[in-house]
């Protein structure tokens, strides 16, 4: 499997203080968001990141840890996924692609090794146990997207929650086989629209019925960076 992790974001909802790094680098119980999850990184012999914001302040992550680095050089112009399109060399069969911002149990390495031959995102089953902590109620229908699964199958994914809180969140981890990482590519460039986001992507591309996507679903461990509440809430729960 080949990873890439997209890290171009700055952590604009986070306070100026956070600002002076990438979001990436962001203490959390003294430690970056990124070192909380090298040994996962560890497990992949082909593995890149995409940076943009502060870029210069991952060299020494980047160089310790054997990624290959490439600039999104219009990440303040684009998203994650145009981001993620700027890899090119596909050198595995797999392509695993992460978030930076998140924190998770490492050993969900083995759960995506284990899924053969099949395009997946993790979801994570008791997630509002963790957004409780995180956010007020209102705060959470505003913030958590809507998530559709029939089977094993993703259906729908992001927009706004309409009516009940859904099942599952998404956990900003996925895998893709190689062949259909390249039918993803081309579709981002034909709908030509680089502020596009990856739920957003993702619910389109079911859509248009592009690739089928699974589903893998865990309650393992798992913590989304993007406020100073959820650095605080972290810290207290990991």
């Amino acid at each position: 499997m080949q990873l890439v992790l997209l890290s171009a974001g700055k952590g604009s909802r986070l306070p100026g203080l956070y600002r002076k790094q990438p979001k990436s680098l962001v203490k959390v119980k003294k430690r970056s968001i990124l070192d909380h999850n090298k040994n996962f990184y560890s497990k992949f012999k082909s593995k890149y990141i995409v940076t943009g914001y502060k870029s210069e302040k991952l060299k020494k992550f980047i160089n310790e840890n054997n990624f290959k680095s490439i600039k999104n050089f219009q990440y303040m112009k684009t998203n994650m996924v145009h981001s993620l399109f700027k890899v090119k060399s596909l050198k595995e069969k797999e392509i695993v692609v992460c978030y930076s911002d998140i924190i998770f149990d490492n050993s969900i390495f083995l759960n995506l090794k284990n899924v053969k031959n099949k395009n997946v995102i993790l979801i994570k089953e008791n997630w509002l146990e963790v957004w409780k902590g995180r956010m007020s109620k209102k705060e959470i229908l505003n913030d958590a997207e809507d998530l559709k699964v029939k089977g094993k199958v993703l259906t729908s994914i992001g927009g706004k929650i309409k009516k009940s809180l859904p099942k599952y969140q998404y956990m900003g981890i996925m895998k893709f086989k190689k062949k259909d990482f390249i039918k993803l590519k081309k579709f981002y460039f034909k709908i030509n629209n680089k502020k596009i986001d990856f739920t957003s992507f993702l619910n389109s591309v079911i859509e248009n019925r592009i690739i089928k996507i699974n589903v893998l679903v865990t309650k393992k461990f798992w913590y989304e960076i993007d406020t100073f509440k959820d650095i605080k809430f972290t810290e207290r729960n990991l």
